[in-house]
């Protein structure tokens, strides 16, 4: 008979022996045999001491006076020379004692005996375990035997013999357990570390969380005995994993915002249903102001309702305003009321159906911010570990709140100082009707340096100017400031675009010589000398006085647009009759950079085209794919109708269709629409460098302004002219250009071939001359000079009677 070496009663394993009253072997069975390596008939009328290894081992009295029977363990000789270890037991088969009295006796080697003893004890500790709840059941998946706390619940039987999972567990989570249970009983194959949630009939919204490990029993014929399942209650845990996944979901969420409301919007987000079942964020009302809030003067804080979540209505303040005590009942920690009581658990708002709830402060730096509350509907209350973890959320918030509080605060000074230090938003020349947008920029590093300008310039002309200066921040501010100050100083000089971008890239140059930076110092805070013990000073980063910049020159009385540009995106151009198109600029180095020079270009447009001067961020998109920006960009202002609406409006609609939700870096957009003098308000003539010239040029003069009804100017306007076309006469020689402009003012200009700086002085009382450009400077209500290709020229303006203009 084949051996099993996992059970000692397999016949192959027991030695059985038949012996009288006096120990005498009577008969055996063939496991006797073999465990002896003896055969029946050496056996039989042996005394059964002379087998064992020590003869004295065996009791004098086989079976006890009770007739019960004896256990023990003997040392049986195998052979001559071998022995083996063995458990025994002595059972009486008569009721007589003496010789004639009969006895079985059983013996099983004892390592397997022990095993046996071990594995019954782990099975029967098992079912006494506490901590994990263990089920034996049929192939029929029907409960053969638990532990006691298999699910130590309410609504759970105490005996569960016989009965299915569906009999006291909801139908669908009996069915999940059951699937998976009736896969291990047809493969064989083990369960190990599943989750499945289990709620009872009896109370279907108190739910547990186990992980269950199952393996099918199968006897040694190969029957299939049914499953073993081990039921372990991770609730705690899991909870415990969820507050933590929670907390951190709250930190990554509520930490991406420096919004007030937003903050307290993504909070109510992330605690439902995370959380809770219903929400409400109260911030104080200072806060929204980006003001530090304190208590009024009863010690008590406003607050206004920022945001709330749930499915569960909250009863409505008055106002959305309400003041608390900090010391008040239902201010901060955790209530519960009775189902029979009303549902009102907090004196401002209460939740209908709410079964407990319990709120937080929001708090930071010693200031309250704000309280979040939560409620639960279920039949779960919250416990003190959800408080500590609302606590700990809370915390957090309320240093995001003062962050967000304290961005605003700077955010609207640094706003505040940009908008002080750029023009206004709509202006009108003689040569361009103009409209602005500027968009801050909505990230952390706060405003950029973004700057645009409409300047007018002689002669009617007029300069856009839009300009990027690198970084964000109060620097970046600041040097945005230095530039347009210098912009507009070097354009009084009436320079050309290239040669202003030239003066101004000098000048950003300077200002990196003194900050101490080099290009070999990005990084490393070069420039700043310091002995080896003193803390290292934060790097500036070299490229803080860089920027990007657009000229732009238009003259109305020529219709000619001059572009230069210093790294910056070109200007685009949209003509009345339908055609759009950038302006082919080559653009140079930015500024600060140097070495490169800057190169104009020219072209001339039609009476009420449209320029449109930008910043990179209206075009730069995620992708850094600034091509498809500039092409939606075009497209935007043609859809915009630019010709037929106010420019104001069609900046707006172009930035709203085209700025994303929250914008990286400022964008600014200026928008001009071009104006043309008509040729019957400019007179030009061509004179000799002769002195007699000079009468014609009065004479001409007067003439035009009697045609124009300018008699009250002609008188001035003869002396002022007089007095350019002699000096031109006499210093720079000829051809000499006489031009007169009537466009908003009456503006006089001769032009000759010298580049001589003229100089106004004032002569002396004895000397005939140098009295010419002091009266010019006397009559007019301007004056200047600027320089062209070749030569130069000298203007004067005067304005126009009031019936003229």
């Amino acid at each position: 008979m084949a051996r099993n070496d996992e059970d000692p009663f397999h016949p192959a394993n027991v030695a059985a022996l038949i012996v009288d009253g006096e120990a005498t072997v009577l008969g055996c069975t063939p496991g006797a045999e073999d465990l002896l390596r003896r055969p029946a008939r050496e056996l039989r009328g042996r005394p059964l001491p002379s087998l064992l290894t020590e003869p004295d081992d065996w009791p004098a009295a086989p079976v006890r006076d009770d007739g019960t029977f004896r256990e023990g363990t003997a040392t049986l000789r195998i052979g001559d020379a071998r022995h083996v270890e063995v458990s025994f037991s002595v059972l009486t088969l008569t009721e007589s004692a003496g010789p004639d009295s009969r006895c079985l006796v059983l013996a099983v080697p004892q390592p397997l005996m022990t095993r046996w003893r071990q594995n019954h004890a782990f099975i029967e500790e098992l079912f006494l375990q506490r901590r994990v709840g263990l089920a034996v059941f049929d192939p029929g998946l029907r409960i053969v035997r638990t532990n006691t706390p298999l699910l130590d619940y309410p609504g759970v039987p105490d005996d569960l013999t016989g009965m299915r999972l569906a009999d006291f567990l909801r139908q669908e989570d009996a069915e999940r357990v059951d699937d998976l249970l009736r896969g291990v009983v047809r493969t064989g194959e083990p369960l190990i570390g599943e989750e499945v949630s289990a709620r009872t009939r009896t109370d279907p919204r108190a739910a547990r969380t186990f992980t269950v490990a199952a393996f099918r029993l199968q006897l040694s014929d190969g029957q299939i005995a049914g499953v073993t399942t081990l039921f372990n209650d991770t609730t705690e845990e899991q909870r415990a994993r969820a507050r933590l996944d929670l907390l951190h979901r709250a930190t990554a969420l509520v930490g991406s915002s420096l919004s007030v409301t937003g903050t307290a919007r993504d909070l109510a987000d992330v605690l439902t249903p995370g959380l809770a079942d219903v929400a409400a964020v109260d911030i104080a009302e200072a806060v929204f102001g980006h003001r530090s809030p304190a208590p009024d003067d009863q010690g008590t804080h406003l607050l206004r309702r920022a945001a709330t979540t749930g499915d569960l209505p909250v009863r409505p303040r008055s106002g959305g305003l309400v003041e608390i005590d900090v010391d008040g009942p239902h201010t901060h920690g955790l209530w519960q009321r009775d189902p029979a009581a009303r549902p009102r658990f907090d004196d401002e708002a209460a939740v209908e159906g709410a079964r407990s709830g319990m709120s937080a402060l929001l708090c930071a730096r010693g200031l309250l911010l704000g309280r979040v509350t939560v409620w639960r509907t279920g039949d779960v209350p919250f416990d003190e570990k959800d408080v500590e973890m609302l606590d700990e959320i809370a915390s957090r918030v309320g240093l995001v709140l003062d962050n967000a509080r304290r961005f605003g605060l700077e955010r609207r000074a640094a706003v505040s100082l940009q908008s002080s230090l750029l023009p206004p938003a709509e202006s009108e020349t003689v040569g361009v009707r103009s409209a602005s947008v500027y968009l801050p920029t909505e990230v952390s590093t706060g405003v950029s340096g973004d700057w645009f300008d409409v300047i007018p310039l002689s002669s009617a002309r007029v300069a856009l100017v839009v300009g990027d200066v690198v970084g964000h921040g109060l620097h970046a501010i600041a040097t945005m400031g230095r530039l347009r100050t210098a912009v507009r100083t070097l354009a009084d000089l009436d320079l050309e675009p290239d040669e202003l971008l030239t003066h101004l890239d000098d000048l950003v140059s300077q200002l990196t010589v003194e900050s101490g930076e080099s290009p070999s110092s990005i990084g490393t805070g070069a420039g700043h000398h310091r002995t080896g013990t003193e803390a290292p000073v934060p790097p500036v980063p070299y490229d803080s006085f860089g920027a990007t910049c657009l000229y732009v020159t238009y003259d109305p009385v020529s219709r000619l647009v001059t572009a230069a540009s210093a790294g910056h995106p070109p200007l685009a151009v949209l003509s009345p009759d339908g055609r759009a198109a950038y302006l082919e600029v080559s653009p140079g180095p930015p500024l600060g950079v140097g070495g490169l020079p800057f190169e104009p270009v020219e072209t001339t447009v039609d009476e009420g085209s449209v320029l449109a001067l930008f910043t990179d961020g209206l075009v730069e998109r995620g992708d850094g794919d600034v091509d498809t920006g500039m092409a939606a960009l075009l497209h935007g202002l043609r859809t915009a109708d630019p010709f037929l609406r106010p420019l104001p409006e069609v900046g707006r609609d172009v930035v709203a269709g085209l700025a994303p939700t929250q914008v990286p870096d400022d964008i600014t957009l200026l928008l001009a629409r071009t104006r043309a003098v008509p040729p019957a308000d400019t007179a030009a003539w061509t004179l000799e460098a002769d002195p007699e010239v000079v009468a014609d040029a009065r004479r001409m003069v007067a003439r035009r302004l009697v045609d124009w009804d300018l008699d009250d100017l002609v008188f001035t306007t003869e002396l002022v002219t007089s007095e350019l076309v002699t000096n031109a006469v006499r210093h720079a020689g000829g051809p000499i250009e006489l031009r007169l402009i009537r466009a908003g003012t009456l503006i006089c200009e001769v032009s000759d071939p010298s580049n001589t700086q003229p100089r106004m002085r004032r002569a002396g009382s004895t000397e005939e001359g140098g009295r010419g450009l002091y009266l010019v400077a006397q009559l007019a209500g301007r004056w200047g000079s600027r320089y062209a290709r070749q030569g130069k020229t000298i203007w004067a303006e005067q304005p126009l009677p009031p019936a003229a203009r």
